[in-house]
């Protein structure tokens, strides 16, 4: 009997399994649908659609560095419990879908779920028994000798980052790696989700804006009531809102108070780039939390990641620049389910 891509389709939307699984459990079963699916379940193939509504927020991520450093691979890969994460079945798991992305650059989960090592993952999964899932994955490679990469794993293993810059030279290129190591220990312990303020979507930088002056307002009241120093009440939060005329109108007011201060003009020059800088960093906060190049550098707090990478480069007599960086950890953005052991237990001898 000929097998169509449609009866793969429904066997798959119907059990979960590997599209090359259906379309095997169907050839052996002459394009028996109940059969195919018993084919399925025998094999544990089937098992993982009754764990659809389980979550799966624990887990590794799994990281693979090119020996000449120009591509890199960072994977996550989900399981229900931290126990399982530690099961040796899963870590080998973990370690050759690693490889397997690195070699294959396949385009997203699907297309890696839906190829012959698809198959692989999910046999390997039902002979563990607990849901598990390959959540995403990012590979950088460099275009040529003057690109330089490097990444970073934490001891944990729940957090991988690989960070990839531009520089002027080959030479340059090899002097920045341990540089760009240490930004990817960086990125791992704070979090960046973009790399520039630049990325930032205006509406999202717009709907943060209230919320986050408002909580520094929250947090002078307590500073306040502890008779501590209180911080700047920010107009702005991102260096994307301080237009020219923004920053044109705050010289202004620098300006302004200092003539009502009495001081002369004369040294005016010398007193507004610094108000004018503190101006900056304290419209910016939204930048220093999230954009990896904005954010105060964790080796030189007085250094952007920006300035960081280009001091270094110039020390090594070039430039550099990050154009690019991934960081995957465990479970972030994931909601696990609250368990609650008492109701579970009522509602079973109910």
């Amino acid at each position: 009997m000929e097998i169509t891509a449609a009866m793969v389709k429904d066997l798959r939307a119907a059990t979960d399994a590997p599209m090359m699984d259906c379309k095997k459990a169907l050839v052996e079963s002459n394009g028996d649908m109940e059969k195919a699916t018993a084919w399925l379940k025998e094999r544990g193939i089937a098992q993982s659609a009754k764990k659809a509504d389980r979550v799966a927020a624990e887990g590794l991520v799994g990281f693979k560095l090119a020996d000449d450093f120009s591509k890199a691979t960072v994977v996550e890969i989900n399981s229900e419990t931290d126990f399982v994460a530690k099961n040796e079945g899963f870590q080998n798991l973990v370690l050759k879908t690693t490889e397997q992305i690195f070699a294959t650059n396949p385009a997203d989960v699907a297309g890696v779920m839906s190829s012959e090592f698809g198959s692989y993952f999910t046999e390997t999964v039902a002979k563990i028994g607990e849901k598990i899932e390959l959540r995403r994955f990012g590979t950088l490679e460099a275009e040529d000798d003057t690109v330089a990469m490097n990444g970073y794993v934490h001891s944990n293993n729940r957090i991988a980052v690989i960070v990839k810059a531009k520089c002027d030279s080959a030479k340059t290129a090899l002097g920045m790696r341990d540089v760009l190591k240490q930004v990817a220990m960086h990125a791992s312990a704070m979090k960046p989700k973009t790399l520039s303020y630049k990325n930032f979507d205006p509406a999202f930088v717009e709907a943060e804006t209230i919320g986050r002056i408002e909580a520094i307002k929250k947090e002078n009241e307590e500073l306040a009531r502890l008779k501590k120093p209180l911080k700047n009440v920010p107009q702005f939060i991102s260096m994307s809102q301080l237009t020219d005329a923004v920053l044109a109108e705050a010289e202004a007011n620098i300006k302004a108070e200092l003539k009502a201060q009495g001081k002369p003009e004369q040294i005016w020059d010398k007193i507004v780039p610094g108000s004018l800088a503190r101006f900056i960093d304290d419209n910016t906060t939204l930048d220093k939390e999230l954009a990896l190049l904005d954010q105060t550098y964790v080796l030189d707090d007085k250094k952007t990641v920006a300035q960081a990478v280009q001091d270094a480069a110039k020390a090594l007599g070039g430039t550099a620049e990050i154009v690019d960086f991934v960081r995957l950890e465990v479970g972030e953005g994931i909601e696990k389910k609250a368990d609650d052991f008492a109701a579970e237990v009522a509602a079973q001898m109910g």
